[in-house]
């Protein structure tokens, strides 16, 4: 789908908007993870209000798209985003974490029904994904037009059972997979280079037998044609490499693997949030 600049501009306030609610509802929760959720802001935007095929008002639309989200721990930002495109309340994201809430600190799918899966344990949800994109393929063959996204981190790649699920989708040529990898280069305990390399990456899906696509996670435009290039190939599943900025949009937040799992304090979101307005006031005066 084309993107004309006053879809660029609308998405680029979204992303910034649901960065604030990233920032405000880790502040009231007291808990949570902010790097990753910043960082991957860009890409729930463009995906839930632009590339999705999805409806808010009918959640288990037969011909929607499956969207999964593998590391269940960024899920302030699938909170925030669905939020904000009518899921359900923004004030209800400031119940994150809390006792009794829907917006527990890993999705959970019978308490939250609009989510596709239940995620926690890191490296299981390319295996789900697989096998969605393979019963959608079983029930329709290649003309399917439903597509099935898997969000991942990197880090998570040092989970065998990802390895695995890589294998089948190959080996099926599960074209109606599209596989989203965070390459942020940052996990819990510092740089995944330094802990368990994963370069050479995209020589490695292609080994698998993916179509394999890098590039600019926070370029809506990059991110888009990489959608469209995904839908058009045929044999093959397709992965996304986006190299993206942990904590995106606050400077001390961004490129630091502390923040991996480290929530602001009143603080810290207060600074954080006149930050991003500021970013925005600034990306406003560019497009003028």
């Amino acid at each position: 789908m084309h993107l004309h600049d006053d879809k660029i501009k609308f998405l680029e306030k979204k992303a910034n908007d649901i960065r604030r609610s990233i920032i405000e509802m880790l502040v009231v929760a007291g808990s949570g993870h902010t790097a990753g959720p910043l960082g991957m802001a860009d890409i729930f935007t463009a995906l839930y209000f632009h590339l999705l095929k999805h409806d808010p008002r009918d959640p288990k639309w037969p011909d929607r798209d499956r969207l999964i989200l593998s590391n269940g721990h960024i899920c302030p930002v699938l909170y925030a985003t669905m939020a904000h495109a009518g899921y359900f309340p923004i004030e209800e994201l400031k119940t994150l974490r809390k006792f009794g809430s829907r917006l527990q600190g890993h999705p959970h799918r019978e308490w939250l029904p609009m989510l596709e899966t239940s995620s926690g344990p890191l490296g299981e949800g390319l295996s789900q994904a697989v096998g969605m994109a393979l019963a959608e393929k079983m029930d329709h063959g290649e003309a399917s037009t439903k597509f099935i996204y898997c969000l991942m981190s990197d880090g998570e790649l040092d989970a065998g059972n990802t390895w695995e699920a890589m294998l089948l989708a190959g080996r099926e040529g599960l074209r109606n997979l599209i596989a989203i990898v965070d390459r942020n280069n940052i996990q819990i305990d510092g740089f995944t280079e330094d802990i368990m390399p994963l370069e050479p990456l995209a020589d490695k899906w292609r080994a698998f037998n993916w179509q394999v696509i890098e590039i600019d996670g926070h370029n809506f435009e990059e991110i888009n044609d990489a959608v469209g290039r995904a839908k058009a190939v045929f044999g093959k599943p397709t992965v996304i490499i986006a190299h993206t900025i942990p904590g995106k949009g606050v400077g001390m937040f961004e490129h630091r693997y502390e923040w991996h799992g480290k929530t602001p304090t009143k603080v810290e979101g207060d600074q954080a949030i006149k930050e991003l307005r500021t970013l925005w006031g600034r990306v406003q005066s560019e497009h003028e």
